[in-house]
């Protein structure tokens, strides 16, 4: 008996009827067919190499029969392409739901192709057909991956005439040249330190007379000082190194500076 086109029959039922079979024989053109009844007692398990059977056809009257094992199975068994075809008998009314719950199953398993046929045997009320993938699991194929060229840069054509702008031309005299520092207005700014214009802490009387390294306060400054920062009455983290009140306490503007008692006694 030759191997071409061979075909399982199952049914969960004790017998086939004769003219079922005969007339599978006739559709396939074949008559190496393998018959198994009452399927279910073998729990899934078909007494069947893998990848030995073109077509395997199933035939229920029980709803469980059709399963996610019994797919698995009929996928184990088939060559890669072959065919499944399930017939089952199901009322009229529930045909339709019946039909796209196996196209579903038969989906999820891994079936290709599929969908419901109006090939019907017996009083059989619905058939889906699929077919199992051409690979197998483990086949490998070779990629083909272009090399990229070496020139991966697009090249594009610039016009001279476009209205690409220089942007250094953007750039005036005024730009180019080298930034001024602002002059400041402080007694600290120089090299040399030298009092303000408006200078009203006596930094500017002190120069005069070349007293700038002892600066000694006049009984004004020491009745009513004055600033012309106004940080000089804060103390001396805020008074400039010139500051004629550098040392004293801090005061009020125009208050007498009223030194503490403890001032001239000796930290020893």
């Amino acid at each position: 008996m030759g191997e071409k086109n061979k075909t399982l029959v199952l049914t969960a039922d004790i017998a086939l009827p004769v003219d079922t079979i005969r007339q599978l024989q006739i559709d396939l053109a074949s008559d190496n067919l393998i018959v198994i009844t009452q399927c279910e007692s073998l729990g899934c398990n078909l007494p069947l190499e893998a990848a030995s059977l073109d077509t395997v056809i199933a035939f229920s009257d029980i709803a469980p029969y059709f399963r996610e094992q019994w797919f698995a199975e009929f996928s184990r068994v088939l060559k890669p392409s072959g065919k499944l075809i399930l017939h089952k008998r199901v009322p009229s009314p529930e045909q339709e739901k019946a039909s796209m719950n196996l196209v579903r199953q038969l989906l999820m398993s891994g079936f290709q192709e599929v969908k419901a046929s109006n090939v019907n045997y017996s009083d059989i009320s619905i058939t889906i057909k699929g077919t199992k993938a051409s690979w197998t699991v483990g086949s490998s194929y070779p990629l083909k991956i272009k090399k990229a060229s070496e020139n991966t840069l697009p090249n594009i054509p610039i016009n001279e005439e476009s209205d690409i702008i220089d942007e250094d031309s953007l750039l005036t005299e005024e730009d180019l040249a080298n930034p001024q520092l602002p002059i400041g207005g402080d007694c600290e700014v120089g090299k040399t330190r030298k009092a303000c214009k408006n200078c009203t802490c006596g930094r500017a009387e002190a120069e005069a007379e070349g007293k700038l390294q002892k600066l000694d306060l006049t009984p004004d400054q020491i009745n009513k000082p004055r600033s012309a920062c106004g940080s000089c009455g804060l103390g001396d983290a805020f008074r400039c190194g010139g500051c004629p009140y550098r040392g004293l306490p801090p005061f009020k503007l125009g208050e007498k500076v009223a030194l503490s008692g403890n001032l001239l006694v000796t930290d020893l």
